[in-house]
């Protein structure tokens, strides 16, 4: 079985790796038939490719590939282009029917390039695009649902967001500038697009996914946006409805939760090496937050009669991010102000601080200098400083905006939540 079929300077292959790639392309054309026949059968519609087809056309795609080693690089050009052709020749026939959809068609030729990578060993990578071509396959319906929902505001704002991240993020300078040279525009405007971005994703999960399906996801998906937010909305809505006040602050403590994982996200992209200092404490306190909201959630979600859906605003609020940005460049510059004049300690209070107001520009500001302008130990206590400070924040206001009946689970959870940023305080300084 490790005899090679192919060896050549620029490509082997034995024979045991020939049948695992040809069972994993057999396995490809066999699902997106699979597919395709289904769909086919479901709308009442006739379809030239069903499971043999496909597997044919992956497999050909296969051997082509083999005869490119074997044979010469021209054949594989010979059999794709037949191949064009007898897509090409299908497409015609339908299209003259009247169906100018050309998804099976399409679907059919990406099937013949997978039936290649398959071929030459890039499984992972042939099983991934596989695993695409059937979402958007199977997600048409929904698709059109989702297109038909959209607005002309919600269209011009993701087009905004494109234009800003690909027309305009690129050209900003890549260089250090400003007081102390820690201002990098390509840096602040990647804050931007990435705070627009997820403010922007969070509205549309919550307009197609949310509302309708409970306090809990509304909860964890506003969370994406903010968490202030999330509570300051339930904590109002508890007094108006105190008999599902467990309900509400079961949403207040998963958009908590998911705030630790915007933290935890955030140190990961900006700084590998805090990140890893970081995941067991972070991880402590997502522990805390996601158990004890799963808890509250099990023991009270037959809660009836509310409606959980949030004004979010504007989908893009590329003001609020060009804000935000603006904020976390005046929050790098103070905490490098703080530790050239007062050291660790100013650095300590001006991260408490700006965690009163934002937990993610302390975030990225830290995350940034740590391991240059601030040492690694001293950036996790200010990161942890800055969420503690910040999840008391939405605590004061749980208690202050919520109900009688609230406040008991959001003394419960959030006592929770503060035991384990102490451990995890601990475990940073230890």
């Amino acid at each position: 079985m490790n005899e090679y079929i192919i060896n050549l300077p620029a490509f082997q292959l034995t024979q045991q790796d020939f049948f695992i790639r040809l069972l994993v392309t057999i396995g490809i054309g066999f699902l997106i038939g699979l597919e395709r026949e289904h769909a086919a059968i479901t709308n009442n519609e006739k379809s030239f490719a069903g499971i043999r087809t496909f597997v044919f056309v992956v497999l050909l795609g296969f051997i082509a590939s083999m005869l490119y080693y074997l044979l010469a690089p021209w054949v594989y050009g010979i059999v794709f282009i037949a191949a064009v052709i007898f897509v090409g020749v299908s497409y015609w026939i339908t299209a003259s029917k009247g169906d100018i959809g050309g998804t099976t068609e399409f679907s059919a030729l990406i099937a013949f390039f997978l039936g290649s990578l398959a071929f030459l060993g890039y499984i992972e990578l042939s099983l991934a695009i596989t695993v695409i071509v059937l979402v958007m396959l199977s997600a048409k319906l929904k698709l059109k649902a989702i297109i038909g929902e959209i607005t002309q505001e919600e269209l011009y704002d993701l087009i905004r967001f494109v234009v800003a991240a690909l027309l305009i993020l690129p050209f900003l300078p890549d260089e250090a500038m400003g007081p102390y040279e820690v201002i990098n525009p390509r840096e602040i405007g990647w804050v931007v697009i990435l705070t627009s971005g997820l403010g922007l994703l969070g509205y549309l999960l919550i307009k197609f996914l949310g509302a309708s399906k409970g306090i809990l996801l509304t909860g964890i998906l506003g969370g994406l946006v903010s968490s202030t937010l999330i509570t300051w909305v339930f904590a109002k809505r508890s007094r108006e409805t105190p008999a599902i006040s467990a309900n509400y602050a079961t949403g207040i403590l998963a958009a908590s939760t998911i705030m630790v994982i915007r933290v935890m996200l955030w140190v990961t992209i900006f700084n590998g090496a805090l990140a890893r200092s970081l995941y067991l404490p972070l991880g402590i306190m997502l522990l805390a937050a996601a158990g004890i909201t799963l808890y509250f959630y099990l023991r009270h979600k037959d809660g009836k009669g509310h409606d959980s859906s949030i004004p979010l605003g504007k989908p893009l609020n590329l003001l609020g991010a060009l804000i935000f940005g603006l904020l976390y460049m005046a929050v790098i510059v103070l905490i490098s102000y703080t530790n050239a004049y007062f050291g660790t300690g100013g650095i300590l209070v001006s991260s408490s601080l700006a965690g009163l107001a934002d937990v993610d520009a302390i975030t990225i500001s830290i995350s940034k200098l740590a391991g240059t302008n601030v040492e690694l130990q001293i950036a996790g206590t200010a990161v942890l400083l800055a969420t503690i400070c910040n999840t008391l924040v939405k605590f004061s206001i749980a208690l202050w905006a919520g109900s009688r009946e609230m406040r008991k689970f959001i003394l419960i959870g959030y006592g929770l939540i503060f035991l384990a940023a102490l451990v995890g305080l601990g475990l940073v300084n230890w």
